[in-house]
């Protein structure tokens, strides 16, 4: 089974007005991040408003990542749905697609347990052909998993890694429990952390700085894990730092299709409840990139 890895952008997905989904600015991100040298793309995360869109609208979108990357990259769709069954139908959809993986949330909303959780892991691995990864985002849910028990949750056969956005303290723990399994990557998805993560022998990061920089954050991940000069990507770090602070000082994705928007891509609107960017951050997160684009 594939094992992701690398820096993978979790696409945003530009909208028309009305929440209508524009899949031309859909299909204009994709060729940016591909042509800068992205490890892959992730469609339907959280970045991209899956858990708005209808379950015939997340498999159009899965389906058209799928067909417009045409294998360039390997492609990771986000299958998570609140029940099982829903989780399992998914992941085969996407398997139909063409996805590499699949990123599939921990269940949240409702109470339940850990045995629970591994149980419905284990569920889905068992009906899909697809490596699944682990999607761990405590923030959003209001549930963490501990370090142990995702380390019992690596163990199932078809898990192939997290995407763990959670702090350092808790990357750093599963780091040391799942370091010698082959068969499982650990991803941030935290673009504060990209620099400790790989240093500490993550294989990867997936976030949303990606889509508007990825030439840098590629670069960043190069300078670690192929070139092991840490001096170097530690100063790189330092440029980006502010961009990664100030993407999180309004709602995401409106911030980031503000981004977008700033270097000449489509992003347009965020669906309700969601706010897209106000104004006033719309010039300072132009007035970045331009500052970014300038030293490339």
């Amino acid at each position: 089974m594939f094992k992701p890895y690398g820096v993978i952008p979790a696409l945003p997905t530009p909208m028309k007005e009305g929440g209508v989904i524009d899949y031309d600015g859909l299909a204009q991100l994709i060729e940016h991040v591909i042509k800068n040298g992205v490890h892959g793309v992730l469609v339907g995360g959280s970045t991209g408003e899956y858990s708005l869109m209808s379950l015939e609208e997340r498999q159009q979108v899965i389906q058209f990542v799928c067909d417009t990357v045409d294998a360039r990259v390997p492609v990771m769709a986000g299958t998570g749905c609140h029940s099982t069954e829903d989780t399992i139908k998914l992941t085969q959809f996407a398997e139909e697609a063409g996805v590499s993986s699949a990123l599939v949330i921990n269940p949240y909303y409702m109470a339940t347990s850990d045995e629970s959780i591994l149980n419905h892991y284990k569920a889905v691995t068992e009906n899909s052909k697809i490596g699944i990864v682990i999607y761990h985002y405590p923030d959003a849910t209001g549930i963490e998993l501990s370090p142990e028990l995702i380390h019992e949750i690596s163990q199932l056969d078809g898990i192939v890694g997290i995407k763990n956005t959670a702090d350092g303290v808790h990357t750093s723990k599963l780091l040391n429990l799942t370091k010698d399994n082959d068969r499982f990557s650990l991803l941030t998805g935290f673009e504060d952390l990209i620099l400790a993560t790989l240093a500490s022998g993550g294989v990867g990061a997936i976030g949303v700085v990606h889509n508007l920089v990825p030439d840098k954050i590629v670069k960043l991940y190069d300078l670690i894990v192929k070139e092991n000069n840490i001096k170097e990507a530690a100063e790189l770090n330092k440029e980006l730092i502010p961009l990664y602070n100030l993407i999180e000082e309004e709602v995401i994705p409106g911030t980031v299709k503000a981004g977008l928007e700033a270097i000449g891509l489509p992003g347009g609107p965020s669906r309700s409840p969601l706010v897209s960017a106000s104004p006033e951050f719309k010039e300072k997160i132009a007035s970045k990139l331009n500052e970014l684009y300038q030293n490339s």
